[in-house]
């Protein structure tokens, strides 16, 4: 059974996830794993998703009071080298947390209180990390400018306050000086991000699972393209409901390969992208007069399908 749903673009996220809750519900779902981005994260979508008892993986912000505490905790063991994946130029590492469970129960006046189980996954990627200092930093500077010019931008001023202080003095006039606390606060971070779950795995293959969702996505765009979906012209609600439908059976097949490449090793060689563009210049035909004919397989095509546990494809003549 499949249920597709089309919903408004100016829905929050985070207001999705209780009636995707009810409708599951509805339909008899038993076990659903939830990967969902930081839009979706909320207090209530999480212990909603506990007090249904479904596997989630949910992107954080790592401004987040308990996700920044735990944080702190282990700072000093997250870059260390046997938390580091070459492949990915990662070091990842999972710690073990509390979450305050609330549920509100209506029909008995009461709020239960509980803890449960979850594990934090922190993450540290060295190149975003570099380019989140330096995107800082070039920050840093534009906004001392526009003190020292006295080209004030209302919408700065948070920030004018958080990293400077700015005094003006008859003899020296303006001098605009650094927060350093502040500024070294900031930088702290750069570079990590989090991932919360309630299913015991280690670092590394709950990432996987949560770029999963980012690789679907990218390819939603590509499928656009490669199924010429780039403009859901279609004359009838029936026609629509059937051009989406083809789309999710393609994103689904998409997810598949992805598997099939992370358990093969092929990521090392190739993004899905890649992979796809290689495979995709491979003719083949027929008609009712002859059998099926395949084009001309080069050796890296023909690896491929068998990295993959593929049987190479072969002309019927």
């Amino acid at each position: 059974m499949v249920k597709t749903s089309k919903l408004a673009g100016n829905i929050p996220d985070s207001k999705t996830v209780k009636h995707l809750l009810e409708d599951l519900d509805i339909l008899g779902f038993g076990k659903t794993k939830f990967v969902m981005d930081r839009g979706f994260y909320s207090e209530d979508n999480i212990n909603g998703l506990y007090r249904d008892h479904i596997k989630f993986h949910v992107g954080t912000k790592l401004s987040l009071k308990f996700i920044r505490k735990h944080l702190d905790e282990v700072y000093d063991d997250i870059r260390m080298f046997v938390n580091f994946d070459e492949s990915i130029n990662t070091y990842g590492y999972t710690a073990s947390a509390q979450w305050e469970y609330t549920q509100e129960r209506p029909y008995k006046g009461d709020v239960i209180k509980d803890k449960r189980r979850m594990y934090i996954h922190y993450y540290f990627s060295i190149e975003n990390g570099a380019d989140d200092e330096q995107a800082f930093d070039k920050r840093i500077a534009g906004l001392c400018k526009e003190l020292l010019e006295g080209k004030y931008v209302e919408s700065h001023k948070k920030a004018y306050d958080q990293f400077f202080e700015v005094k003006t003095t008859p003899k020296r006039g303006r001098q605009v000086y650094y927060k350093e606390d502040a500024i070294k606060e900031a930088r702290r971070y750069f570079g990590y991000f989090a991932l919360i779950t309630n299913e015991k795995m280690d670092a590394f293959t709950a990432l996987h699972l949560y770029r999963m969702k980012d690789v679907v996505e990218k390819a939603f765009g590509n499928l656009k393209e490669r199924l010429n979906m780039r403009r859901l012209l279609v004359s009838s609600e029936k026609g629509l409901d059937g051009k989406i439908f083809t789309e999710f059976v393609a994103l689904i097949l998409i997810s598949h390969l992805g598997h099939k490449m992370k358990k093969s090793d092929l990521y090392k060689n190739y993004t899905l992208h890649q992979l796809l563009d290689k495979l995709d210049v491979i003719e083949c035909f027929e008609d009712a007069n002859h059998s099926l004919r395949i084009g001309e397989l080069l050796d890296k095509q023909a690896k491929i399908y068998e990295d993959l546990g593929v049987k190479v494809p072969t002309s019927s003549c």
